[in-house]
């Protein structure tokens, strides 16, 4: 871990923000796209870049917005992750976002976040906050093969469950869905119906399979040879070098999908998901605060 002094924290994209206040992460999920070198990382990915005065910029730049929107953490790295739990600078941030009067929206694998529930029910009482939650196997044992350092998916269905207790809106990502891992129909039901019955509002998916580039496929290959021996092989003959790796059964678990989830009503249209995370409501829209 090592702390840099950012020159900014929030990057606008259409009606919302976005902000990371971390860069890099220690969870260890095997897949993670963020570890590819197209995002140009100069030092080790568990070796966190901690921006240190994310608060301050935050509270800067809240207080010259004229109108409020929703900010968004967690697209890059997980606010979550280890650090956080001595340092709080998402907390921080979190505090300053309910001052100011803005929505917030997360992302995260981690049950740390339960740390911060009363500070994101009082977001959502005051405007709105959105809690999103990766889910991608509900096998403990696989789990921990491809995501070893963070709680297992049930102990992440107890946080959804945690937050509709308190009226706070969840989604999920799931995402991605390993080809000759689990990518079966079996594990695809067991999460929709969980989060049926947690109350998720939506899924959100690109399809049933994963990205691998460059950085992200040498490091997702050699925990294949670790956990998986052969299916590296099998990977390279059915895919060579193609940035999208989509199950062979992605048709089939697709459909399943949107039977479940028209079941349950809940979202699973991507521009439907993102239009309700980006959303600020109404009521709460204003030109100025002053």
């Amino acid at each position: 871990m090592h702390f840099v002094q950012a020159k900014g924290i929030l990057n606008k994209s259409g009606g919302h923000c976005g902000m990371n206040i971390y860069r890099g992460c220690t969870h260890g999920c095997i897949y993670c796209d963020s570890r590819s070198r197209c995002y140009q990382f100069t030092h080790g990915f568990e070796d966190i870049e901690v921006k240190k005065n994310a608060p301050e910029l935050l509270e800067s730049a809240l207080r010259s917005k004229r109108e409020r929107c929703m900010i968004g953490t967690g697209s890059m790295s997980d606010p979550y992750m280890h650090c956080e739990k001595e340092l709080m600078l998402t907390r921080m941030c979190e505090e300053i976002i309910c001052r100011y009067g803005f929505g917030f929206t997360v992302i995260t694998k981690s049950d740390m976040i339960l740390r911060d529930i009363d500070i994101l029910d009082e977001i959502n009482r005051e405007s709105k906050c959105v809690v999103q939650m990766t889910l991608t196997t509900y096998d403990d044992e696989l789990c921990g093969k491809i995501e070893p350092n963070v709680c297992n998916t049930k102990r992440r269905l107890e946080v959804l469950e945690e937050m509709q207790k308190r009226g706070i809106p969840t989604v999920v990502w799931l995402t991605p869905v390993l080809p000759f891992i689990n990518d079966t129909e079996e594990n695809i039901r067991a999460i929709l119906n969980s989060c049926a019955q947690v109350g998720v509002r939506g899924i959100v998916t690109f399809g049933m399979g994963l990205t691998l580039r460059e950085g992200d496929r040498e490091y997702y290959y050699a925990a294949l040879d670790r956990h998986f021996p052969g299916l590296k092989e099998r990977y390279i003959r059915t895919f060579g070098d193609n940035y999208e790796v989509p199950s062979p059964y992605n048709n089939r678990l697709m459909r399943i999908l949107e039977d479940i989830c028209g079941k349950y009503g809940m979202m699973h249209r991507p521009d439907e998901c993102f239009g309700y995370l980006n959303e600020f409501p109404e009521k709460f829209e204003q030109t100025s605060f002053f």
